[in-house]
């Protein structure tokens, strides 16, 4: 029976034996692309089409439910057959999931009429949802079951996105696109809570690690969530001080997590030092909302900015990076350019949220330019690897 089942699985195209292919493949070229077009449209060279809600608005919303949905879809669809011991997503379902995403994001950029935009928007982060669930449903995995209440939650915030957008409400569009991205940073908080110390002792070859602090961990969580909420129903986009508390308590809790992760050893590790300033710029966005929330007189978008750019960016490409190597069966060494690509997504963000205070075009401009090059060198250095058997032989 083995034997047939591995047969089989050696028998599907490699592009779809797992998750992380089509998704973080496809993810990472749409990253490279979204920016560029922005910038086109932005600087007026684009006059002959729109895309749904505008430039702006398809900017802000691609980069979270296009590109940060893939790339999240990706991981949590090849690490669940880890957490809960059963095949993972592939073959024809993987590639018809794929397609849907796919779909939705040319219905996106063509202003599709609503009823074909609607449910191929909607249908995806249900998809994953409804995978995640049925699949740590079945062996009663409970300790992953919030990962399905986000997936969920992210749905329902792209509702409230495209129901602004059906009504012409840019502040229900907003709402919803900032509600989400501080969901993906309670995503962000749950997962690299977990992976970048375990990540950090096995890079260092530690025989122990750091020990969760399981108090924390729920306090983040749960704290991220209710930042989300109030996003999402318009409470923070104005100066709050309850909403400031949260976010100074959420930067404290992000602050002493990375304290307790270091080891100067990382610093040597591109692998390991992309993770850990990923991680700190989501501690600095959390402290600058706060601060805005109290008084300082500080732009809201350099805190968004350090969120998008920095943190989730930041992280996801640090860990397809090394998640990639792993599931082709290669070790943990990445191709040349790749540590160059970690110094450009940081220096974007730098650029985006510190230097563009003191230098608006120019900065936006080389903001631009480092996120794509970053992007690109991901495609262009995994590509191959994505899109051929793992170099062991195994299935996957």
């Amino acid at each position: 029976m083995q034997v047939l089942e591995r047969s089989k699985a050696l028998a599907i195209t490699p592009l779809f034996r797992l998750a992380f292919r089509p998704f973080f493949l496809a993810g990472c070229v749409l990253a490279a692309l979204v920016i560029p077009l922005w910038l086109a449209a932005l600087g007026g060279s684009i006059d002959d089409w729109t895309p749904a809600g505008g430039w702006l608005g398809w900017h802000r919303h691609e980069l979270l439910f296009g590109f940060g949905l893939a790339i999240i879809a990706g991981f949590l669809l090849t690490a669940v057959q880890t957490w809960a011991g059963r095949p993972g997503l592939c073959g024809k379902p993987l590639a018809a999931l794929a397609l849907l995403w796919l779909g939705a994001r040319l219905a996106w950029l063509i202003n599709a009429p609503w009823w074909l935009l609607v449910p191929l928007e909607l249908a995806f982060p249900l998809a994953v949802a409804g995978v995640m669930g049925r699949t740590l449903w079945a062996v009663r995995q409970q300790r992953n079951y919030p990962i399905v209440v986000v997936l969920l939650l992210l749905a329902g915030v792209d509702a409230v996105s495209l129901y602004g957008l059906s009504e012409g409400h840019e502040g229900w569009q907003r709402q919803g696109v900032l509600g989400g991205l501080w969901l993906v940073a309670a995503m962000m908080g749950l997962i690299g809570g977990r992976v970048i110390p375990f990540f950090t002792q096995r890079g260092l070859g530690r025989t122990q690690g750091v020990a969760a602090w399981p108090w924390l961990d729920w306090l983040l969580l749960v704290g991220s969530a209710l930042a989300a909420l109030a996003y999402a129903s318009g409470l923070a986009l104005s100066p709050n001080g309850g909403v400031g508390g949260l976010f100074a308590m959420l930067a404290a809790g992000h602050g002493v997590r990375l304290a307790r992760w270091q080891d100067r050893a990382l610093w040597r590790v591109p692998l390991l030092w992309s993770l850990h300033l990923a991680y700190g710029w989501l501690a600095l966005a959390c402290l600058v909302v706060a601060l805005w929330h109290f008084g300082v007189a500080l732009n809201p978008s350099l805190a968004v900015h350090c969120l998008t750019v920095g943190a989730m960016s930041g992280l996801i490409l640090a860990m397809i990076a090394r998640v990639s190597l792993g599931h082709t069966g290669r070790a943990l060494q990445p191709p040349s350019g790749m540590t160059l690509a970690f110094v450009l997504l940081n220096l974007a963000c730098l650029s985006r949220v510190v230097l563009i205070i003191f230098f608006p075009l120019p900065a936006l401009w080389l903001a631009g330019l480092c996120w794509t090059l970053a992007f690109a060198l991901y495609a262009w250095r995994y590509g191959p690897m994505l899109l051929r058997a793992r170099v062991d032989g195994h299935p996957g």
